[in-house]
């Protein structure tokens, strides 16, 4: 590991290696640009990949940023990041912003000063590769940013920084990702500035606290209406936009965009629809009733529950 309290730069201007590859990175990517002396002299960024219906080679949104401000590029398979190393070396640091590919331990020590990463969880809590999605999943009242010193493990290594968010009872992975990227935009800012005079004081993560936040699996958007409404209506918020939970009501597939957990008490079995209005679809689960606000028939645009309900007079009646 290499030691971020060093002192001797005969300079206070870093130069950067970033890796980074979706839209949270750009942002980062962007704040270091526009509000940093310190020099971003190549990007690393996964390789196009085919998209949308034409299945056209697409860049990634970090590279796309990079274009825009004429830096050096390399998009590396797994394989060839080995081959990197020489280059890398030359830097003072690397800075990782969810690259999504798993550094070698040669390029972690390559850098000065090693390689720092900014994850989207108060580490040791949510370690992986979702932990927008599971901290709001788990009902957790708040997450957060964390600068931390790479090593060769998930997400083990010491804390440089870290700086809460709170999670709101509406928020969705996608609103949480934004705030969380502005958030770590500010975080890198104050770190980097502190790197070259030696002021991090880098902390080691409590092992004994850590949990994990596995990917995402299409399979866990079905509604389980045994649950409770309280676990149902983090599920649907954790994973809006991506892959949206699902079920089927009275025959119909359906994507549920919103809901909340309604107040009203029933006795009815779980997954059966109570109620239907301009407020909209009430449906009993396991414990308590959840109010589906949002939703997106098969094949059809995502719409409120009240416009779906005035196309579909008789759903819920006597279902």
């Amino acid at each position: 590991m290499k030691n971020l309290r060093q002192r001797e730069l005969p300079r206070n201007i870093l130069n950067i290696a970033f890796a980074g590859t979706p839209e949270l990175a750009t942002t980062i990517l962007k704040a270091i640009l526009e509000k940093s002396e310190h020099q971003i002299r190549m990007v690393l960024t996964q390789p196009d990949r085919p998209s949308g219906r034409g299945r056209k080679l697409t860049a990634s949104p970090v590279k796309t940023l990079a274009l825009e401000h004429g830096l050096d590029i390399l998009q590396p398979s797994a394989s060839e990041l080995i081959a990197l190393q020489d280059r890398i070396a030359e830097m003072d640091l690397m800075i990782v912003a969810a690259y999504g590919m798993l550094l070698p331990e040669t390029i972690l020590n390559a850098p000065k000063y090693g390689c720092i990463n900014i994850h989207t969880s108060l580490l040791p809590r949510w370690r992986g590769a979702a932990p927008i999605q599971r901290a709001i999943q788990a009902g957790d009242e708040e997450t957060g940013i964390t600068i931390m010193q790479m090593d060769i493990g998930l997400d083990t290594g010491p804390m440089l920084l870290q700086k809460k968010c709170p999670i709101n009872t509406t928020d969705t992975s996608a609103n949480l990702h934004e705030r969380l990227a502005s958030l770590g935009s500010e975080c890198i800012l104050e770190v980097l500035d502190k790197v070259i005079p030696g002021k991090l004081v880098p902390v080691d993560q409590d092992e004994s606290q850590a949990c994990y936040a596995g990917k995402i699996t299409k399979s866990e958007a079905r509604i389980d209406w045994t649950e409770s409404a309280i676990n149902i209506n983090c599920a649907i918020r954790a994973f809006n936009p991506a892959p949206v939970c699902h079920t089927e009501l009275q025959g119909l597939p359906l994507r549920i965009w919103q809901a909340e957990v309604s107040d009203i008490e029933t006795t009815s079995p779980a997954g059966e629809i109570i109620q239907t209005g301009k407020a909209g679809i009430d449906v009993a689960t396991g414990q308590g009733v959840l109010r589906i606000l949002q939703l997106q028939p098969q094949g059809k645009r995502a719409m409120s529950a009240a416009d779906f309900l005035n196309g579909n007079p008789n759903f819920g009646v006597n279902n």
